[in-house]
């Protein structure tokens, strides 16, 4: 059931941002109006706004205090809200990661088959037969916290985390799914690694997604994750 509320509610975060809620629940109707006010704000962004950073059901908005207020903010949102009809998001990004499975990279798979009554393979095919929506990314730089996990995967996190994961471990914890751009401790069950960079400072745009993208995962052999890696997670190809 959807929990949308009919004013968006002001919480104060120190003396430069306020975060703006529009529902109390992880849902996707929730995240679309999320998404579609941020649209609206990046569009003409407000005096003395420095940034909005959307999340699952709330949005941050970064301000200059010497310019903007919190209550000019809100009356500015109130007003929006009468615009929203003139958004069009736009339609969902595919962004397919390329994931070697099991092995040393997915060292998890087995628990997460075994907590479930399923095969290693089945739950490979479980895990790449969804397209994910990204609601909000954070953690680290490029973590995306995805929805869509199916029941048939969800598994507890490890009782004790891991000190170091590389980069590029693709895991799940309960029931979510996602990704560790960047070498970090973590205590999520590891089913595999992408050999994309998921994250680089020195490319124009570091990230290969954002938030309102869809992840798509899609299997690769030990031979292809070898290719992809050593081009740097340049194009490629999924194999038929």
């Amino acid at each position: 059931m959807t929990h949308l509320y009919s004013k968006p509610r002001i919480r104060i975060s120190g003396d430069r941002a306020m975060l703006v809620e529009y529902g109390d629940t992880i849902d996707l109707a929730v995240n679309e109006k999320v998404r579609a006010m941020t649209t609206l704000l990046k569009t003409s962004l407000p005096e003395g706004v420095e940034a909005v950073i959307p999340a699952y059901r709330n949005l941050s908005l970064i301000y200059d205090p010497l310019v903007t207020s919190p209550e000019k903010l809100l009356s500015l949102l109130l007003e929006l809200e009468a615009r929203l009809h003139e958004v069009k998001i736009p339609a969902a990004r595919i962004v397919e990661i390329p994931v070697l499975y099991g092995g040393k990279f997915g060292p998890d798979i087995e628990v997460v088959a075994e907590h479930n009554g399923l095969t290693a393979e089945q739950v490979i095919a479980i895990h790449t037969g969804t397209d994910y929506p990204i609601y909000m990314i954070g953690f680290t730089p490029g973590f995306c916290y995805l929805g869509g996990l199916d029941k048939r995967i969800h598994t507890p996190r490890r009782k004790t985390p891991r000190t170091l994961l590389p980069g590029g471990s693709v895991g799940i914890a309960e029931a979510q799914t996602g990704m560790y751009p960047v070498d970090s401790p973590g205590g999520w069950q590891i089913i595999g690694r992408t050999p994309l960079k998921l994250f680089a400072p020195e490319r124009a745009n570091p990230f290969l997604y954002e938030a309102g993208d869809r992840i798509r995962f899609v299997p690769v052999t030990g031979e292809e994750y070898g290719r992809i890696r050593t081009k740097e997670g340049s194009r490629w190809t999924p194999s038929a």
